[in-house]
């Protein structure tokens, strides 16, 4: 680990020293708001900020309303700071791959020693802040998930394994714990609930969208399932972890730590889950590295996976307020 490390401080790890890699601070002239913004990888950052307000707004107790609304900005802040570091990381990988190619590191408009140092700034005062605004739990928490992310998953797991997505899924799904520690100080098994399905969630959610991004994987090295083990193996392997998951989303149901609602929801958006990896089991058109089309079953899943867990966890919120 201390070589990749070494070699992304030194821009070694992707190209010479001329390259975007090794750019200079006087790149930062290149960059915008936009580019600062698409660091933090927003669109990941939505989601993860969702399913820890939900947390928050599930828990029993009070959280004053500017309290709270500082717990959910320090979740969006200390995602983005992942997004940022990340990006430090993988400007490597993502110099090679033509889904990341245009990110503002390996395009040369943002410096990454900057990149660095904007994400570790923007993950200290996110931990802090929380810390003053709720609980020292939440805090840890928070932490926690990002030292998970950027020291497992990014710089250990990533490069290493197929099961990177499985082991470091972990790190997606600690919002809805810290939002619940944010109001009670504490956890319970409600939060523990949403972390498990949030965990079984994203490996068929990722895979999904490696079936038809492998090509990008395979050229940077990167093990993921399909480049490892195969798209027929990746295709078992999304529609096995599907089958896991809907059972475990009805499980709050079952337990009375949720309501109908939230049950109702979990089973329609299950039942459907369900169909879609069946679909991407039976369809062959990943196979011999052909690309796949618009409406290819992959592609669908992925994109249907982000409003199964969007419409499941907005389900709690309405039966935390109904019930």
């Amino acid at each position: 680990m201390m070589d990749n490390t070494a070699s992304a401080v030194t821009g070694q790890g992707g190209g010479d020293a001329m390259s975007p890699l090794a750019l200079p601070v006087a790149a930062l002239s290149m960059s915008t708001a936009g580019d600062w913004l698409a660091l933090l990888k927003p669109r990941v950052v939505v989601l993860v900020v969702f399913t820890g307000l939900v947390g928050l707004l599930a828990a029993p107790g009070h959280l004053n309303p500017v309290l709270a609304l500082t717990s959910v900005l320090c979740i969006a802040v200390a995602a983005g700071a992942c997004g940022a570091i990340n990006m430090w990381y993988d400007r490597d990988i993502d110099a090679v791959m033509k889904r990341t190619a245009r990110r503002p590191i390996p395009a040369g408009r943002i410096a990454p020693a900057e990149a660095l140092g904007f994400g570790v700034a923007l993950a200290v005062a996110s931990v802090l802040l929380m810390w003053l605004a709720t609980n020292a739990a939440a805090a840890f928490i928070l932490a926690m998930s990002i030292g998970f992310y950027v020291f497992v998953y990014t710089m250990w797991l990533k490069r290493r394994t197929p099961q990177n997505i499985v082991i470091g899924g972990a790190a997606g799904a600690f919002p809805p714990l810290i939002g619940w520690a944010a109001v009670t100080g504490g956890i319970s098994w409600l939060p523990v609930l949403m972390f498990a399905i949030v965990f079984m969630w994203t490996p068929p959610h990722f895979w999904a969208l490696s079936l038809w991004t492998h090509a990008d994987y395979e050229r940077a090295g990167v093990p993921m399932l399909p480049v490892a083990a195969g798209a027929r193996s990746t295709r078992w392997h999304v529609f096995g972890y599907t089958l896991a998951l809907v059972p475990l989303t009805l499980v709050p149901w079952a337990l009375h730590l949720s309501g109908p609602v939230y049950g109702l929801s979990a089973l329609v958006m299950g039942a459907w889950f369900i169909v879609g990896a069946w679909r991407v089991l039976r369809d062959k058109q990943d196979s011999a590295g052909v690309s796949l089309t618009k409406d290819a079953p992959a592609k669908k899943l992925f994109r249907f996976s982000l409003y199964h867990l969007a419409v499941i966890f907005a389900a709690f919120a309405v039966d935390a307020f109904v019930g």
